[in-house]
């Protein structure tokens, strides 16, 4: 019976993983079909959109001026963690492109995650957060790490009790949420984080330039990795507005990398979903600012970028990457890097003697 079960789920496997091939081969057709008919330009539109000029806006959390101002404050803030050192902030650094430069980040008792930290930059485009996607959305996912024990190691109950024990936050909740009778919950927490972290998009990359009609926006060597990226199939995954994020994929379609970008521990999204055919499945991740975001990969493990993509080539696409389509399609990546949000960090409230004070 085992060997029998055994077999249906390779079979499965198999099928899942023959689906996505002939997903990608089939859009890379289309694309390379379509680069024959049409320029280069009209086929991008149809792949890619910019990125927006202004935030965008969440359904069901509106933004107000005193909810971004609150947000910001417990963005950088670190008495959220039990021992009063880590902030979202921490691994994902508003001057790093959204990220911290690790391959995993260290959390409380210097204890080391499980996965690199995604970039929180233009995070609200994508389908769901994390790379397993536990989390449908910003407001979910800035309520996981305050309470995650690896991470920053308090509870939801003594984040707000440490945060009602600071007067300023009293009355920056008040302001924010003057419609509730207790505005200072964890929900409340998570939700005025998640406007903040709405706001941290990178509009005017050379490619949404381009885009937007200027054909000069882009070099000659980065339209002709652009046209690589499309024809090798690239963007098959890697599209829309964020290049990536709208979907989920395993991880060595055609040929499994090796374990040190794929560890055998972490088995991605079917720790979520408990579906088989989710093994090693990961949510494709944005590209855009992928030139300041190294290392790459859920497990951090590829520090190069030229590396990343001949990687992605062997095992997404089952091409071996010349050195001058990965030097080509690197040059196009780098277009994808925009301006980076201009925040002021803000000056937090003071503990008074009533605060709860740090864990040892």
């Amino acid at each position: 019976m085992g060997l029998v079960k055994t077999f249906i789920v390779s079979v499965f496997r198999l099928a899942a993983g023959l689906a996505f091939v002939c997903a990608a081969l089939t859009g890379c057709l289309l694309a390379s079909t379509a680069m024959g008919q049409d320029n280069l330009l009209d086929v991008a539109r149809s792949l890619f959109s910019p990125i927006p000029k202004r935030a965008a806006d969440l359904d069901g959390n509106p933004a107000t001026l005193e909810k971004l101002e609150l947000g910001k404050m417990l963005y950088f803030e670190p008495r959220l963690s039990q021992a009063h050192n880590i902030s979202c902030n921490t691994c994902h650094q508003i001057g790093r492109a959204g990220g911290d430069g690790r391959s995993t980040s260290i959390g409380h008792n210097w204890q080391r995650g499980g996965r690199n930290a995604p970039t929180v930059f233009n995070a609200v485009f994508n389908i769901a957060q994390f790379w397993d996607g536990r989390a449908a959305d910003l407001t979910e996912q800035a309520g996981g790490p305050i309470s995650n024990p690896t991470e920053m190691g308090t509870t939801p109950g003594h984040a707000v009790e440490e945060l009602k024990g600071i007067p300023g936050y009293v009355e920056a909740f008040g302001k924010a949420f003057p419609d509730e009778i207790d505005p200072l919950r964890y929900d409340n927490i998570a939700r005025a984080i998640a406007v903040f972290e709405a706001t941290l998009i990178t509009p005017n990359a050379p490619f949404d330039r381009y885009l937007e009609g200027n054909e000069n926006a882009l070099t000659t060597e980065q339209k002709e990795g652009l046209r690589l990226f499309t024809d090798k199939g690239c963007s098959s995954c890697h599209n829309g507005i964020n290049l990536g994020g709208s979907m989920y994929a395993p991880f060595g379609v055609v040929e499994k990398p090796g374990w040190e970008f794929l560890p055998a521990d972490d088995k991605g999204r079917v720790e979520v979903t408990r579906k088989v055919d989710d093994d090693y499945v990961f949510k494709v991740p944005t590209l855009r600012n992928v030139a300041l975001t190294a290392p790459y990969f859920h497990s951090g493990h590829a520090w190069d970028l030229e590396q990343a993509v001949a990687v992605m080539g062997t095992t997404q696409l089952g091409t071996q990457l010349s050195p001058e389509e990965v030097d080509k399609i690197t040059a196009f990546l780098q277009a994808l890097t925009g301006d980076q949000p201009k925040v002021t960090y803000p000056t937090l409230p003071p503990s008074v003697a009533t605060t709860p004070r740090p864990a040892p």
